[in-house]
């Protein structure tokens, strides 16, 4: 098996911008701006997003402009190195890494991407312990040392608020579930997708399959984005379709992947890995 450095394994007629810029073209600042109409559900769904936004936009701007007052406008993105190819892992939280001893694998990637809550401590021998690149939301956000990137993938305007507030002083607002109101973060390594790349990445990779891509699939095609081997090691779901994590046993059987095209994403995965695009590692439950 061997990687092939800086290709791009897709025909894209315009590449998007996968971060979020103070100012654009309108064209493609006019995705994020339908993020204010509700969710990002809403905004896929559609017909006409330029009617959609309109009335919204001044409030967009606003908010954006706030945002990069406090983070930067051009954050820090893997650059291209002579003298090697740039090497990413995009781990996962699925219990088939439990056991695996992927870790120390993990560890020797220049770039580790991990999602959401998912640790590392207790688990070092299956997921290592380096963290680079850590892809949140806010109700799924942790705290993180100074070393380490927040990559947020902003689902309404609530989002950008929240990561305005709560990284200063503090956000008092509500969502669907329990936030934190605070959040230690390194303002100077903070990076904000634009959701025009997460529309790109549910109709050209999903064919607009499920409701929305999940956090890990979007990972995924962000770092085929920015780097030039990449492995990943997770599976979308379980073999019954069931959600798990590697840090608990599941319990509830009925906790299935829900608006996220689990399947469809997995396979995929499994396509990529075959064209030697990317590699797949399962995990000790696929093996067995």
């Amino acid at each position: 098996f061997f990687f092939f450095c800086f290709f791009f394994f897709y025909t894209f007629t315009e590449k998007p911008h996968f971060l979020l810029k103070p100012k654009g073209n309108v064209g493609r600042q006019i995705l994020c701006k339908c993020v204010l109409v509700a969710s990002v559900r809403e905004c896929m769904e559609a017909d006409d997003l330029f009617l959609a936004c309109r009335s919204v936009s001044p409030v967009y701007e606003t908010t954006v402009a706030n945002l990069f007052q406090i983070f930067p406008q051009n954050p820090d993105v893997i650059q291209p190195k002579y003298d090697h190819c740039r090497t990413c892992a995009v781990v996962g939280n699925s219990g088939n890494l439990r056991r695996s001893h992927y870790g120390p694998l993990i560890d020797l990637h220049e770039v580790v991407i991990r999602m959401n809550t998912g640790i590392t401590r207790g688990f070092e021998k299956d997921v290592g312990n380096k963290t680079t690149h850590r892809v949140m939301y806010p109700e799924s956000a942790v705290d993180l040392d100074d070393n380490t990137h927040f990559v947020l993938f902003p689902f309404k305007i609530q989002d950008f608020e929240w990561l305005i507030n709560a990284s200063t002083t503090g956000f008092t607002g509500r969502s669907y579930m329990p936030v934190k109101s605070k959040i230690k973060t390194n303002k100077d390594l903070v990076m904000v997708v634009n959701p025009a790349f997460m529309k790109y990445v549910h109709e050209v990779w999903l064919g607009n399959k499920g409701r929305y891509p999940s956090t890990g699939f979007m990972a995924l095609i962000l770092a085929l984005h920015i780097c030039d081997e990449v492995s990943t090691k997770f599976s979308v779901s379980e073999v019954d379709g069931n959600w798990s994590h590697y840090w608990e046993i599941l319990t509830k059987k009925r906790l299935r992947t829900g608006v996220h095209p689990g399947n469809y994403e997995y396979n995929i995965i499994q396509q990529l890995a075959q064209q030697q695009k990317i590699k797949f590692y399962e995990g000790l439950m696929k093996k067995m």
